[in-house]
């Protein structure tokens, strides 16, 4: 139903929603890189750790083929093993029963069966973690293995931590971030309702003493036309009808709507009849209702300024040539829906998104407004829906209104 272009009135909008996607990319790579970053530190403390359990495990392999009373025994059993205070360790015999525990939080209160239990599911976790390490056990006379212990550990505390650290981290700025994002959109989007209603009441009030000085004109000549130029002021009169309408849509924007149940079809077809003699003579309307007495809960000023502004857009597409059908229909859930087809020049799939953002047009002199203020009104004070239902460039356009209705 348009053409795919943005004039520079849009830039401004454009320019922020580019800015959001500039922001947003900065974050992911401020995110990419610290868990970058931190995964190497978890890499490095893995090693570290791992290098500390292959010692302790030396240090167990080298005291239990030494003499008790060695100095070197109590060197290193004070030096080494009892040194490592945070890395939770299992010695495991060959039989796979626990010959030793260090650093495992046990509570002594516990029978010994459910002690047992505990120990045995760590040691289920330490063997889906690392591979063990392998202790030999030699007779200190002819040097022959007699026995093989396992050494079992899982990551210490620290390192678990370090491991989540990140992701809690992201997560909190996550959260933040959408809190100050919300909050700036509605801050943004209050800002703009202000713009939006200041405007249309200042245009409203502008309107109201060119309009009162039309109609006295008109009641004037009214008086001395002759019968060809009554005709011609009747016409006159209403556009200045059609003028005060418009007045009384703007005065709406801002305020509460009174909505009441209308026949759709009849206000659809008085909006089409006021529009054939405006538009090109080569753009054939029709108006089909599947079913007779449609209703739907509108209100008709507002409403007929969406059907307006959609059909404007369809002449526009279609260069003032070609096919303009509106179709109506019962919908299920209390829903009226509004199909207006065009045989114009279409939307490309990747500006569907864009034709309700303000600033989007494809006229040379448009402000972009006209689709944004067709959305509020459906949408906000209607509590409907419209959205392009389909489109194929050079074949036309189908835009749907959705709209409640009581029965």
């Amino acid at each position: 139903m348009a053409k795919s272009s943005i004039t520079p009135s849009a830039e401004f909008y454009y320019d922020k929603s580019n800015l959001k996607w500039i922001v947003l990319t900065v974050s992911l790579i401020i995110s990419i890189a610290s868990i970058y970053y931190t995964d190497i530190l978890i890499d490095q403390l893995k090693d570290r750790e791992r290098q500390q359990i292959e010692l302790f495990a030396k240090a167990l392999e080298y005291t239990a083929n030494q003499p008790l009373e060695s100095e070197t025994y109590f060197f290193v059993t004070d030096q080494i093993l009892f040194q490592n205070n945070s890395i939770p360790t299992l010695l495991i015999t060959e039989n796979g029963k626990i010959n030793g525990v260090k650093n495992i939080d046990i509570d002594s209160s516990q029978s010994q069966v459910s002690i047992n239990k505990q120990l045995y599911n760590e040691l289920e976790e330490m063997r889906a973690t690392y591979e063990p390490i392998e202790i030999q056990l030699r007779d200190d006379k002819n040097d022959e293995i007699y026995g093989i212990q396992y050494v079992y550990y899982k990551n210490s505390f620290l390192l678990t931590q370090l491991m989540y650290y990140p992701y809690i981290q992201l997560s909190v700025i996550a959260i933040f971030g959408f809190i100050a994002f919300m909050t700036f959109n509605y801050s943004k989007a209050a800002e703009q309702n202000r713009v939006w209603v200041g405007l249309a009441k200042e245009t409203a009030h502008q309107l109201g003493t060119p309009i009162s000085s039309l109609m006295a004109w008109v009641e004037y000549f009214k008086d001395k036309a002759t019968m060809e130029e009554k005709e011609l002021i009747s016409e006159l009169d209403k556009d200045i009808h059609k003028l005060q309408i418009i007045t009384e849509r703007f005065s709406n924007i801002g305020s509460v709507p009174v909505l009441s149940e209308e026949n759709i079809e009849i206000i659809i077809r008085n909006t089409i009849e006021y529009l054939k003699p405006r538009i090109s003579r080569k753009v054939n309307m029709h108006v089909e209702a599947i079913s007779p007495n449609i209703d739907a809960i509108v209100n008709p000023p507002l409403f007929e300024w969406v059907i307006e502004n959609l059909c404007k857009n369809a002449v526009d597409a279609m260069g003032g040539v070609g096919e303009l059908n509106i179709s109506i229909l019962r919908g299920s859930d209390y829903r009226v829906l509004v199909d207006i087809s065009d045989t114009g020049k279409g939307i490309p799939k990747s500006k569907i998104k864009q034709i309700f953002t303000p600033g989007f047009t494809t006229k040379k002199r448009g402000w972009g407004l006209g689709l944004t203020l067709a959305k509020r009104i459906i949408e906000v004070y209607h509590d409907g829906k419209i959205f392009v239902k389909s489109s194929e460039e050079n074949k036309g356009t189908t835009f749907r209104i959705i709209l409640r209705t009581e029965s």
